[in-house]
């Protein structure tokens, strides 16, 4: 499964001026009016590569990260106006910073660095960067906004999350999380602005307008842009019980134009929800949907819940063991996957999980992610631990399924490898992480 956008990072910003900007934030206002607040975090990951897998060819069998991520917020309201900014200090070390530096895979390797490649404005700075370390910080949010009983609207860097998926989103077309993402706090924002204008009965109409660069002569592109209108309503079968919501979605998405519905509904103790997008792209239209049920009991004395993900992808290969060579000729499918857009190579997958509520402070999920074409899954294995009001313990194991040349255990890369038969392949990989809230 592919994961994240390359590693480069690029910015004009000086070193220290970010976090001088920080520290004035919190001086040029009454901090009694001010809302601060962020977190500490610490991970260490470890994973086993397979013989026949290109990454064992690069690193040995097995591989080793470490990482910290420190992020402060700040905000401020006076009176219609708001104001938020989030600093971020990133540190990474081991073998996956060097896999990126040495394999040329953009979109197809793991947990890549934030970047202001394509984004207005450079708030990303690599303070230092080595063939198996790297040391950056940036702002992630940096927004002013005004609003009243009816209308929003927000301008700067901001995180926008639309759609009804719960694993997979297609109508989340601004830096949708992986489906296997650990960590699904905070998604990275984009330099947009946000309109919105609300109805007595609830309803609401949202604008929002993306401006990017083009990632290669670095100056504003309209065709890099993103504008796009969605509807929020709500409709009934007839019974006030039965009140469902749907969203219409017009958009011109990276100069496609994109259509989407999206509807949510009680079915029995059950939620339903779906999402069903047409993109006009290349003279051709392509449709992807995603459509689930969730449920939520108690069972054995002990909270429980429950989700079931369809999801249909229009821009994936139709093979079902497709290789690196076929997603690269794949223009559509590529570019989606080196923006962040897409974290899947074929057409049909499978989604499920189960969330246990141990302790009222233990949580644990077990998911399975499932390419129907293959067939191949990833198993992951999810605890999220309390142990104090501010501090929290995070760990996973993931585990591919299937056989080699399938998705989820590694598609054949032949090509770039001095060896035959080579593949994307991972064996089990394990995550631990620590977070401090303050």
């Amino acid at each position: 499964m592919a994961r994240s956008s390359p590693i480069a990072v690029s910015s004009r910003v000086p070193t220290g001026r970010l976090l001088a900007l920080w520290l004035l934030l919190g001086t040029v206002t009454p901090l009694p009016a001010a809302e601060l607040g962020g977190h500490l975090k610490g991970r260490i990951g470890v994973e086993q590569y397979p013989a026949h897998s290109l990454f064992r060819d690069v690193l040995g069998d097995s591989a080793r990260d470490q990482g910290a991520d420190l992020r402060l917020r700040f905000g401020e309201r006076a009176g219609r106006w708001s104001f938020e900014a989030h600093y971020q200090l990133q540190a990474r070390q081991g073998d996956g910073v060097e896999l990126q530096n040495r394999l040329p895979l953009s979109g197809l390797l793991p947990d890549s660095a934030p970047n202001d490649e394509r984004r207005l404005m450079r708030l990303t700075h690599v303070i230092s960067e080595g063939r198996r370390d790297l040391r950056l910080h940036r702002l992630d949010r940096l927004s002013i906004g005004w609003q009243n009983p009816r209308w929003v609207a927000r301008v700067g860097r901001q995180a926008i999350s639309w759609g009804n998926g719960l694993f997979y989103a297609p109508m989340d077309i601004f830096n949708p999380f992986d489906p296997a993402a650990i960590d699904k706090e905070y998604k990275s924002g984009d330099d947009l602005f946000y309109g919105q204008w609300l109805s007595d009965g609830g309803a609401d109409l949202q604008l929002v307008w993306v401006v990017r660069r083009d990632p290669l002569s670095q100056s504003v592109d309209p065709e890099q842009a993103s504008q796009a209108l969605k509807y929020h309503g709500f409709f009934s079968l007839g019974r006030d019980e039965d009140e469902g919501e749907f969203d219409l979605l017009l958009a011109r998405h990276y100069d496609d134009p994109l259509l989407g519905l999206g509807l949510l509904h009680n079915l029995g103790e059950g939620i339903w929800r779906g999402d069903f997008t047409l993109t006009r792209s290349d003279h051709r239209t392509v449709a992807s949907l995603v459509s689930s049920l969730s449920w939520s009991w108690v069972g054995w004395n002990k909270n429980m819940s429950g989700a079931l993900e369809y999801y249909y992808n229009g821009f994936g290969e139709r093979a079902g063991t497709p290789g690196l060579e076929a997603v690269v000729d794949n223009r559509e499918l590529l570019e989606r996957l080196v923006r962040g857009e897409l974290y899947a190579l074929g057409r049909h997958y499978l989604a499920a999980s189960l969330t246990l509520e141990a302790t009222p402070l233990l949580r644990l999920t077990p998911t399975l992610f499932t390419g129907l074409q293959g067939p191949s899954a990833l198993a992951q294995l999810r605890l999220e631990y309390d142990m104090t009001q501010s501090m929290r313990v995070l760990a996973a194991l993931e585990q591919p399924i299937g056989p080699r040349g399938t998705e989820f255990s590694g598609i054949e890369a032949s090509a770039l490898a001095p060896l035959p038969r080579r593949y994307l392949s991972r064996q089990s990989r394990l995550t631990l992480q620590l977070g401090w809230y303050f």
